[in-house]
């Protein structure tokens, strides 16, 4: 089981086409079911306008999805329920800190009270007494990885102050809830897996299995992003389009001049 998780922040761009055809090739590879998760829990940054826009380019690419698309905005109480599990057994905390207050790795300033500080968030402990924890786990695209959880990530945020779910939990809970078994996606989001890891163990949730692909970069080497402001995908060719992303995830030329061929063509090829 596999998905394809965008943030309606903005439509599809060429790095964002890379995650998506990768997974749904990974999906179709393993005759698995592939599914779209609208990660719209960020509801300021996200617009229904942008989800139409994303749905409606993945059909005008054959990237046909399983089932109804999920909204993480009508998830909540599955976050809670999970939330609560943590807090009952001693693992989170309120936090009082402001961004401003916490320039790197959180400091543990209220892991121990507020100390006077009025409660914001709800941060999830990366250790127990002097126990560190530190994760290893295998990427399918990057190898094996590690990352001292404790010292390079530090306690980390589940709620943020303004009532929003933070990613890490809601994804989690996401694809447990959802049986996803496979999770392919940007390399940028790399990082995040230590911290999810740490949270299904402590849930109790299987490991997917977990592969990054390799970023687009713009002209100055940066991450192409809706941040970095990253032009709409140009879908007047959508086969064009996907060779492109194809050559990016080093796959060899692929026949067909209609999307859908050309999928069934792609997913002979993907090296799984």
């Amino acid at each position: 089981m596999g998905r394809f998780a965008p943030s309606p922040t903005g439509p599809l761009h060429e790095g964002s086409l890379v995650a998506a055809l990768a997974s749904w090739l990974d999906a179709r590879f393993h005759e698995g079911r592939w599914l779209v998760r609208i990660e719209d829990v960020d509801g300021p940054r996200c617009s229904p306008a942008h989800t139409s826009t994303i749905l409606g380019q993945l059909r005008r690419l054959g990237l046909d999805w399983d089932g109804e698309p999920v909204y993480q905005s009508e998830r909540g109480a599955l976050y809670r329920q999970a939330l609560e599990e943590l807090s009952s057994r001693g693992w989170t905390y309120p936090c009082g800190c402001t961004r401003k207050e916490v320039p790197g790795i959180y400091p543990r300033t209220c892991a121990s009270g507020l100390n006077g500080k009025t409660a914001r968030s709800t941060r999830l402990r990366t250790s127990r007494g002097e126990e560190e924890i530190v994760l290893d786990w295998h990427d399918r695209w990057l190898g094996p990885q590690r990352q001292n959880l404790t010292r390079e990530v530090g306690d980390f945020v589940l709620r943020r102050a303004d009532g929003i779910w933070a990613y890490q939990l809601a994804v989690v809970v996401d694809d447990a809830e959802q049986q996803v078994t496979h999770v392919v996606r940007g390399q940028d989001l790399v990082d995040n897996t230590p911290r999810q890891l740490h949270l299904q163990r402590l849930l109790g949730y299987p490991h997917p299995a977990y592969l990054h692909t390799p970023l687009v970069l713009a002209a100055d080497g940066q991450k192409l992003s809706k941040q970095t402001g990253a032009t709409a995908l140009d879908l007047s060719d959508p086969v064009g389009a996907l060779q492109r992303a194809a050559r990016v995830l080093g796959l060899p030329p692929i026949p067909g001049s209609k999307p859908a061929v050309w999928l069934e063509q792609a997913a002979r090829v993907w090296p799984g």
